[in-house]
């Protein structure tokens, strides 16, 4: 039928173009090679035609009188200064919770008691007024101990532990075992054990947990004092004497205020230098 397009069993003649030999090749045909020369040549809309072969292109020989390129710019010397590295990205949310970042260090000078910052992760430091070298190692002494610390990092007495005939300058100190040294510290000072603190002491702020028993050979100097067990001694602070729900304190005391919590008793002498003493009622 007319329109229709040529069945792949139709046959069709082609004529070799190289040799003009006459055969016949299907109807779909594409290339083919004649039976003649054995020439290899192409069929399009039913026609053959020479096959096209892939030209390769050399470069144009160059000639005396050709200008010589110029070699490219060497590349710029490295300058003696390191690039400034990029920022690191931002951490996950849950690494920020798991991992939370460290906040910089409180430090205070030993030589000229100047108060300034460092790393969290710095071993020692300098101080940048008067250039003092600043230990910032933490201890944990489980055992005896009677060498002098003098440090502005953290400093734990296990139960183990016991601490006698020298001083100890530390940031925070904690107490499960034996203290009988002068202490100065210019974070907390925690007591969570029983025994007898022979020396003075000097910490930001005190605090005897519950179940303690501590007595106080010598004047016990804070900024804020927050007694839950038993303690005897002198005391002096600029802030608030607190004492919690079921504690003693029998000794001496000098505070700007005190806050006696239900079921907390204090015997011997108390001196308040604004007059403002604060009994919270029962719940």
């Amino acid at each position: 039928m007319v329109g229709e397009s040529p069945s792949p069993r139709q046959r069709i003649e082609v004529t070799c173009p190289e040799c003009g030999h006459t055969q016949f090749e299907p109807a779909l045909v594409i290339s083919t090679q004649c039976h003649g020369c054995r020439a290899n040549f192409q069929v399009q809309d039913g026609k053959a035609v020479v096959r096209t072969r892939p030209a390769t292109r050399l470069a144009k020989p160059r000639r005396e009188s050709d200008p010589i390129p110029e070699p490219p710019p060497p590349p710029p010397p490295a300058t003696p200064f390191r690039s400034v590295p990029a920022a690191p990205p931002p951490r996950h949310r849950l690494l920020r919770f798991l991992f939370p970042s460290k906040p910089p260090r409180e430090i205070s000078c030993f030589n000229c008691g100047h108060h300034y910052t460092a790393a969290p992760e710095a071993q020692s430091s300098q101080c940048p007024r008067c250039s003092s070298y600043v230990s910032l190692l933490d201890y944990k002494i489980d055992g005896p101990w009677n060498r002098r610390i003098q440090t502005r990092g953290n400093v734990v007495i296990l139960k183990s532990g016991s601490v006698s005939g020298c001083v100890i300058q530390c940031h925070h100190l904690t107490v499960l075992g034996e203290l009988a040294s002068p202490v100065d510290c210019s974070g907390d000072l925690i007591i969570r054990g029983h025994g007898k603190v022979i020396g003075t002491v000097k910490c930001r702020h005190l605090r005897i947990e519950r179940r303690a028993r501590v007595e106080f050979f010598h004047p016990v100097t804070a900024a804020s004092v927050t007694i839950s067990g038993h303690a005897r001694g002198q005391f002096f602070s600029d802030g608030t004497v607190t004492l919690e729900k079921r504690s003693h304190l029998n000794g001496f005391i000098r505070a700007a205020a005190i806050v006696v919590k239900p079921g907390a008793k204090h015997t011997g002498t108390l001196e308040i230098s604004h007059d403002a003493i604060k009994l919270e009622e029962a719940e």
